[in-house]
């Protein structure tokens, strides 16, 4: 049995980009953008690299659901990167907004899945990510999963003003949403690519993830050399 059958069965649904695009129809493009102003807002947990890198594949091998009457794919692709450019600029304005007025009520501790999403760990690793990039981690947290939500939170309550800001978050969106739409539309045409598409999107979800893995990971090991370093400290002066 062919693997990359199995590949598919790793998401659900609502992470699938191909299976969100398919089942919204017409409407495909514009519930991509929802998704994105979703996840650049407040929800973190949503498909952004791998959608748009879906919405340029489509395009790429012209799905019907994405079309605008008898518009070439080239007229076709630049409208979906400007949509998509305001929806993950709009969404991070949102995010501001957030960070501005109600983050610390919500980060503050609580139980459950929220409570995992939205929790003070997320919150300090964003911190630590904006203090060591400044302006320039709205650009670069575009392509880290939870930094990409939180980074606009945090410029918000650290008080950046609105000019740096949008000035920053635009320049980052029209490099991500636009970026990597074209860039699924460029390698759509590769047949390897676009007879495996559920595997590369899946394939995209754990690239996108691997940068919050790796940090995860070594604040661990930080973690543990502190607290050893700690112990043995104590030992020393006792």
């Amino acid at each position: 049995m062919n693997l990359l059958l199995l590949v598919p069965l790793l998401l659900p649904d609502w992470l699938d980009p191909e299976y969100l695009l398919t089942a919204l129809g017409n409407w495909a493009l514009w519930g991509a953008a929802l998704i994105v102003f979703i996840e650049c807002a407040i929800f973190p947990v949503l498909p952004g690299d791998s959608l748009l890198f879906a919405v340029g594949m489509f395009i790429a091998n012209d799905a019907p659901i994405i079309r605008f009457g008898d518009l070439g794919q080239p007229a076709v692709l630049g409208i979906a990167m400007l949509v998509l450019v305001v929806a993950a600029v709009l969404g991070n304005v949102v995010g501001y907004w957030v960070g501005k007025s109600i983050s610390p009520w919500l980060f503050k501790p609580r139980a459950g899945f929220i409570g995992r999403i939205f929790s003070a760990r997320h919150l300090d690793q964003t911190h630590a990510f904006f203090e060591r990039y400044g302006s320039k981690a709205l650009v670069l947290g575009r392509f880290v999963p939870f930094v990409r939500t939180f980074v606009t939170m945090v410029a918000g309550a650290a008080g950046m003003s609105f000019r740096t800001f949008i000035t920053w978050t635009g320049i980052g969106a029209i490099i991500w949403a636009a970026g990597v739409t074209s860039l699924g539309y460029f390698l759509g045409r590769i047949d390897f690519i676009k007879n495996n598409i559920d595997a590369v999107l899946v394939v995209i979800v754990l690239v996108s993830v691997l940068p919050m893995a790796i940090e995860a990971y070594l604040h661990r090991r930080r973690t543990k050399a502190e607290t050893l370093e700690s112990a043995e400290a104590e030992a020393t002066e006792s």
